[in-house]
């Protein structure tokens, strides 16, 4: 085997949800468990992008694995029991859910802050994230089996100044899967959460194009370079994976060291914006 290169299968027989699955993070966790041989159910809320994500899935399946795409709302309850349930159908039970469905719709200083907007973004994060543990974990119980993975940020444990709600629901996404971790743990179940740094998706290619913020992240990267949403998916495989049957209550930083030191400087983007006093709280 040459270095760096993935060794796959083990997850033959394995059902998987992600939520969020349409695109990056989640679509490249659903393609390393459909590489690795597992039925795969991804759900987000545009049916297009899912049909997309889906079909390049298949495209990527190994022998016996087989995809499936749900369209569903994490806030929205009965839309979560009903992908948890089809999540199970290929196999009769649930081996692991990535809950990646997340993000924010609001930046800048708090004291500028949209209330309905945070609001929103917290009821993403952490009620979709809920939720999801909600039914996933009340099937897994019943089975005595199962690993579920939250998709939370490094804006969880290190302040990212202007952020909004984003890094707090993150750390909202933390403590709820740390709690279900304890709760959840006499009954098989395992609940972990991977705190990933900056990865090169299309929600941060203002970002990664290069630029005063991007100067910023890798000089706080002991291993300076932007992440990928394959750098993600192994965490994700492992922590869903038989070989991680003693890892519960764990929040991992995938971020090349970052967490180390602290969160990026975001003024040169929002100082233009929202002006250089909003950003030290004074408005009017």
């Amino acid at each position: 085997m040459s270095h760096g290169s993935v060794p796959h299968g083990g997850l033959e027989g394995f059902a998987v949800l992600v939520t969020g699955g349409g695109s990056g993070i989640g679509l490249g966790c659903a393609r390393r468990f459909v590489a690795d041989g597992a039925s795969v159910t991804i759900c987000g809320r545009t049916e297009e992008r899912l049909l997309a994500a889906s079909a390049s899935l298949r495209a990527d399946a190994a022998a016996g694995a087989s995809v499936q795409h749900v369209v569903a709302d994490v806030t929205e309850e009965d839309a979560v029991a009903a992908a948890v349930a089809l999540a199970a159908r290929p196999t009769g039970m649930l081996d692991g859910v990535v809950a990646c469905a997340g993000g924010s719709e609001t930046v800048g200083p708090l004291v500028t802050m949209d209330t309905e907007a945070w609001r929103r973004t917290l009821d993403l994060n952490i009620t979709g994230t809920m939720l999801t543990i909600k039914h996933a974990g009340r099937l897994m119980a019943r089975a005595a089996h199962g690993s579920i993975v939250g998709i939370s940020s490094i804006a969880s444990s290190n302040i990212h100044r202007w952020f909004g709600p984003y890094g707090v629901g993150k750390a909202g996404i933390d403590h709820v899967c740390m709690l279900a971790a304890d709760e959840l743990g006499a009954s098989g179940v395992r609940v972990n959460a991977i705190r990933p740094g900056l990865v090169d998706t299309e929600l941060v290619g203002f970002v990664t194009a290069g630029g005063e913020v991007l100067d910023d992240y890798l000089a706080c990267m002991p291993i300076s370079r932007v992440g990928t949403v394959d750098d993600v998916a192994a965490m994700a495989r492992f922590l869903v994976g038989p070989e991680s049957t003693w890892v519960t209550g764990q929040c991992i930083g995938v971020d090349g060291g970052h967490h180390l030191r602290r969160g990026p400087d975001y003024r040169s983007v929002l100082e233009p914006a929202f002006g250089a006093d909003a950003l030290r709280g004074l408005v009017d």
